[in-house]
């Protein structure tokens, strides 16, 4: 790679592609033709190997126990695991920073440290069949009552929830000076009027569910508030922030692969007596996708940079929909134009290309669909300047 990198972020690419390559990417058909499901022995091998590659505990302090990554060695590292289908990649317990900042030492001794060492997982209880990208929209309530809380809900793809033990539930407060503002709390999932509705099929195959949950009178201390009444939008807004920019950095991630996979098949692939890539329409199509990608990368590289640089963080936010928009829809038509590179294969589930066109097509919708991701690009423009977000 061309592109600059500090010595550590070179070493941390290096090594998590070589663990991706070697233990992950062998299983992607397997994978696909078990409902995302490796044999056991495999997949507690892969989480093994995937803290020995450094991809826990990412975003924490070393003083908490955390690997202390910048969050440019975090988007590399997240780069190298977009190149594996099936979510294999998501096989190591990764907090975000804004956990220990928001919570009491008694809940990150409850939750978080256990989160850290796998001992325990958790999931993120947001989205609601009327409220996606419109956040703002969640009917879910949170009612004061004595020392604890009334939670009442039905939450929507709350993603990894057959893994999880606890669930970060979202609310609106219906009491007090703080009635109508945002709450975050803590909920194991084993609390009395925790209810699983149903599982839907989604379009890719990953062990990682998205159920649909239902709380009723779900009553919890006090103490499961994250922060204060009112603070949960802040909180959301933080892990946005975090997911978008390393979203981007997976869809470069399957870019490149996909790319590679497309170069190679078509060297080889003998169409009218030569090689398929000797056609000017398939060099087109790869030399675009090689370009969109060298401009993805450079956007999810420099935003990283500069959130570490100590950014404004209302810009970071709008950058971070910038990049989520551009490498999201820019990975969609690389898979695309891979398919049909591949023709026939590439509408075969065994093949890499099938598998991404299928799974990266949720990129622009989960964290904020890319219509979303306008509006918000769109109000820091007219708010703060092309200068301070592309200058």
């Amino acid at each position: 790679m061309t592109i600059a990198l500090p010595a550590r972020a070179r070493e941390i690419q290096a090594r998590v592609r070589a663990f991706v390559d070697a233990e992950l990417i062998p299983w992607e058909v397997h994978a696909e033709m078990n409902d995302g499901l490796v044999p056991d022995d495999i997949w507690k091998r892969m989480k093994t190997k995937a803290i020995e590659a450094g991809l826990d505990n990412m975003d924490l302090p070393v003083a908490m126990g955390g690997r202390g990554f910048t969050t440019l060695e975090q988007a590399v590292a997240q780069e190298q695991t977009g190149r594996v289908t099936n979510a294999l990649g998501w096989c190591a317990n990764n907090p975000q920073k804004w956990m220990l900042e928001a919570c009491s030492p008694a809940q990150i001794e409850r939750w978080i440290k256990p989160l850290m060492t796998g001992a325990r997982h958790e999931c993120y209880a947001i989205t609601e069949a009327e409220a996606g990208s419109d956040v703002d929209a969640i009917k879910s309530t949170a009612r004061r009552d004595g020392e604890v809380y009334v939670l009442n809900g039905e939450k929507w793809h709350v993603t990894s929830a057959n893994l999880s033990d606890y669930m970060f539930f979202q609310a609106k407060i219906t009491t007090g000076p703080k009635a109508g503002a945002h709450a975050l709390f803590f909920v194991d999932m084993d609390t009395p009027g925790v209810d699983i509705v149903r599982t839907p099929a989604y379009t890719h195959n990953y062990r990682a569910h998205h159920p649909i949950y239902r709380l009723t009178d779900v009553r919890v201390p006090v103490g499961n508030l994250i922060g204060q009444e009112g603070d949960g939008m802040g909180f959301t807004y933080a892990w946005f922030r975090h997911e978008r920019l390393m979203i981007a950095a997976r869809c470069c991630g399957a870019a490149e692969r996909l790319i590679e996979e497309a170069t190679a098949f078509a060297k080889e692939r003998i169409v009218f007596g030569t090689p398929l890539a000797d056609q000017q329409a398939v060099q087109f199509m790869l030399a675009d996708s090689v370009t969109e990608l060298f401009a993805a990368r450079l956007m999810t590289y420099e935003a990283a940079r500069a959130i570490d640089a100590g950014a404004d963080v209302k810009t970071a936010h709008a950058q971070c929909s910038m990049v989520k928009l551009y490498a999201s829809e820019m990975a969609g038509r690389v898979a695309d134009r891979a398919v049909q590179i591949f023709g026939g294969r590439g509408y075969m589930r065994e093949n890499v290309a099938e598998r991404f066109f299928r799974e990266l097509r949720v990129d622009r919708i989960w964290e904020g669909a890319s219509e979303i991701q306008r509006l918000i690009i769109a109000n820091g423009l007219l708010k703060r300047g092309a200068d301070s977000l592309a200058g």
